[in-house]
């Protein structure tokens, strides 16, 4: 079986690779030329596939720039990004212009497959029309089907294979193609009733984290304006054993989805003449949550007699999550512009993220940092750190995780 996946970064190489895996041979096809020839030389430069897995299933794996390579392929399938543009509205771009290019070279009886993050409509709607320049009909001459991406880098315990796999498909037969695709590398397939009930099931599941990590971090700030301790208040609710999912407070949310979901369906809620002011306001309290660790880095300063301007100020963790290095919509980003706003001297350590070209920094060397400076901020939380060295190395530590809670209480750390 030959498959395409169009897009090769954190989602289509990841899937490229469990294809091979399954004995497809895959066009792996992206418009960065670094990328293609990175894939040509089996290096890496996705922190969950290692060098070493792409060596393994290489000759399976055909990296190009050409469309054309997609004609002989009996699927085909979509994962380029879906971000926001600078107003926070959907950009769809990227997947209009790989919907155009797919379409120019579209075969009778391929199946194509969405799977970038979308709000619902854009399979039916947008990328079906482009799809039938080609002269075809959707449902009819080609299948089209929706099947939401539920990567989450870093993660071991859930893989493409054991994650169940939800599709939606034009019409019946467009879904039992699309599960027959993904039953070649998922143990569970879960069929829909059409593309838009898979588009609304993937914001569902990242719209829910947004709504309680926004009111959990609301609640956090609430806690420290009465004196309370926020850590202490989320575990002991964690102990009732029904009706409540734990989520702790923190600075933000980052990622390729988490972020960008709410924009998505609020976008789309507006179409239809509906006002989703609950989803709003989570978004906007977790875009507003860089600038409360700002201040609260202001504070800390204060309390022990400095000042926020002309300050020192370490950030550890610049990528969005622990163990990777995926800086997308990060936290740690606009809390490094909005201290350089506010005359601070910013310096980061990030084992995972070498540079930040935007901001013009690089990491620094941990050892001296933590001695140098007159905060260290506790930003991302990756395995590599120690905390009882950064608990015992640093003159004053504000912590945005509660990640130093394990350690017994030190007079030179600050929590969230």
């Amino acid at each position: 079986m030959r498959i395409a996946v169009v897009g090769m970064g954190y989602v289509g190489l990841p899937l490229a690779v469990a294809f091979a895996d399954a004995g497809a041979e895959v066009v792996c096809l992206d418009s960065d030329e670094k990328k293609v020839a990175a894939l040509a030389a089996g290096s890496s430069y996705i922190e969950d596939i290692p060098s070493a897995e792409l060596a393994r299933v290489g000759t399976r794996l055909h990296p190009t720039g050409e469309y054309a390579e997609l004609a002989g392929c009996e699927a085909i399938v979509i994962c380029v990004p879906t971000p926001l543009t600078p107003e926070r509205e959907p950009d769809l771009s990227f997947l209009l212009a790989a919907g155009e290019a797919v379409g120019a070279v579209l075969a009778a009886g391929q199946l194509v497959v969405l799977e970038s993050t979308t709000y619902p409509g854009t399979t039916r709607e947008e990328l079906a029309p482009l799809l039938e320049r080609s002269g075809l009909r959707a449902g009819e001459d080609f299948a089209l089907a929706f099947s939401p991406e539920r990567i989450d880098p870093g993660r071991t315990d859930y893989t493409v294979r054991s994650t169940p796999k939800l599709v939606g498909g034009l019409t019946a037969t467009c879904t039992e193609r699309a599960q027959a695709l993904y039953g070649l590398i998922c143990d569970e397939v879960v069929p829909l009733s059409s593309p838009e009930a898979a588009e609304m099931s993937k914001l569902l599941e990242n719209v829910f984290r947004s709504v309680n990590i926004a009111f959990v971090n609301e609640l956090a700030q609430l806690c420290d304006r009465l004196g309370i301790d926020v850590w202490e208040v989320v575990g002991a609710a964690a102990t009732k054993p029904f009706g409540f999912m734990r989520f702790d407070p923190g600075p933000g949310m980052g990622g390729h989805c988490l972020p960008v979901d709410p924009f998505y369906l609020a976008h789309k809620a507006r179409e239809v003449e509906f006002e989703p002011a609950f989803i709003e306001l989570a978004g906007k309290v977790n875009q507003a949550q860089p600038a409360y660790c700002v201040n609260r880095i202001e504070r800390a300063l204060l309390e022990h007699d400095g000042e926020l301007g002309g300050a020192r100020v370490l950030i550890l963790g610049v990528s969005y999550k622990g163990g990777v290095g995926d800086t997308r919509e990060s936290p740690a980003l606009r809390i490094i512009d909005l201290l350089n706003k506010r005359d601070a001297k910013v310096s980061y350590h990030d084992p995972h993220v070498p540079e930040l070209p935007a901001q013009g920094l690089r990491s620094v060397e941990l050892s001296p940092a933590l001695g140098a400076a007159e905060i260290v901020v506790l930003v991302t939380r990756h395995p590599e750190f120690d905390l009882a060295e950064l608990v015992a190395d640093s003159r004053l530590l504000l912590d945005l995780r509660g990640a130093t809670r394990e350690l017994e209480p030190a007079a030179n750390v600050i929590l969230l």
